[in-house]
């Protein structure tokens, strides 16, 4: 099993990396500021801070992990075929990270932004990843 879901697990690992990534960057960004608080973020604070977006960065993987991570081992454990699941994993993965690059290089109030479309590319791969679950398990 390891070796036939091997492209899915890389992908998994880079998930799972790029949210660590994203922890440190968060944690080392508002611990930088000014008389920073342990677990607290100025309120007045919005996308104009890099302080700012690098935790909703965080929060926001943070936010999709369980389903990410869950209807990964789902898949794996149901038996989806392991090419398919790779794909659908790995393209959640280079979308977490296009987005993690979005929303740390533009600043904008706007909606949809550009980080909006690589976010739901990821959703829609889950959902993708979810239905190939319900079509095994059938």
């Amino acid at each position: 099993m390891l070796e036939s879901y091997s492209v899915a697990f890389w992908g998994i690992l880079t998930i799972v990396l790029t949210v660590i990534v994203q922890s440190l960057v968060a944690a080392q960004s508002k611990a930088s500021q000014p008389g920073a608080i342990p677990g607290k973020i100025d309120e007045s604070l919005s996308h104009s801070s890099f302080v700012f977006r690098s935790n909703r960065t965080f929060a926001n993987s943070l936010e999709n992990l369980t389903v990410m991570l869950g209807a990964s081992f789902l898949a794996i454990l149901v038996g989806v075929d392991a090419l398919w699941a790779g794909i659908v994993i790995w393209v959640m993965a280079i979308s977490r990270v296009i987005h993690m690059i979005l929303y740390y290089a533009i600043s904008t109030e706007k909606n949809p932004s550009p980080r909006s479309y690589f976010y739901l590319i990821a959703v829609l791969a889950n959902i993708v990843l979810l239905g190939l679950c319900g079509w095994a398990i059938a």
